[in-house]
């Protein structure tokens, strides 16, 4: 049965349209120029910070996120960018008695405003900055692992990427589910990998509660 849902971060729960802009900015690129270079970079399966190297190269994401706090402009984020199906189906889901957590790849400053926003609404909060490790490593789903108070086959992952989210959280023995947004979402969506592995695909995460609901009234 499935116990205990984790989410990832962004293009699960939060909408990065203009996070990802404000990088266009700062790099001084056409907004629209940015995305399909992202895009097309994420169909080619490189990493998406090769996007930085297109039109700067010897980028680094690192210490330009630094230079731009310095300069008044720091990854931000807040509740108007989170999608409009999260706080409903976190509330249905803890109605429904499921231990939630979030996890992704993000810095310690994010990690700071997802507790802000989600302080009351889950039980864990982790990421990659905070733990030392970044999926796809398999010590990031360990940590999970560690901190879930359930077994990992009664975790389910939810997550927009097959090569992040979906193929390491079943490695290390997760239920995974692919939400079909955001760039990864898209572009994925109709590969084999994207269509066999996940226990569930969906397009909205209100469809979570019943999919899940029908999986662990079929497992008793």
């Amino acid at each position: 049965m499935i116990r205990a849902v984790v989410f990832d971060v962004g293009e699960c729960l939060v909408d990065e349209t203009r996070e990802y802009g404000t990088w266009a900015d700062w790099l001084g690129v056409p907004r629209h120029t940015f995305a399909a270079m992202f895009g097309a970079v994420i169909a080619q399966g490189r990493d998406y910070r090769d996007v930085f190297q297109e039109f700067e190269p010897g980028f680094d994401l690192y210490e330009q996120r630094e230079a731009r706090a310095a300069a008044g402009q720091p990854e931000a984020f807040d509740e108007t960018d989170l999608y409009s199906d999260v706080r409903p189906a976190l509330a249905q889901l803890r109605s429904a008695g499921i231990w939630l957590g979030i996890a992704g790849n993000q810095t310690v400053r994010a990690g700071g405003i997802l507790r802000t926003l989600f302080a009351d609404d889950v039980d864990l909060i982790g990421t990659s900055d905070d733990w030392g490790a970044s999926k796809p490593d398999p010590e990031f789903f360990i940590r999970v692992a560690g901190i879930v108070p359930y077994e990992p086959g009664e975790i389910l992952y939810v997550g927009d990427r097959v090569d992040n989210d979906l193929r390491p959280g079943a490695a290390a023995g997760m239920y995974t589910a692919l939400i079909r947004r955001g760039p990864w979402g898209t572009i994925q969506w109709n590969t084999e990998e994207a269509k066999k592995l996940p226990t569930f695909r969906v397009e909205s995460l209100l469809e979570l509660p019943d999919a899940i609901a029908d999986f662990n009234a079929s497992a008793r």
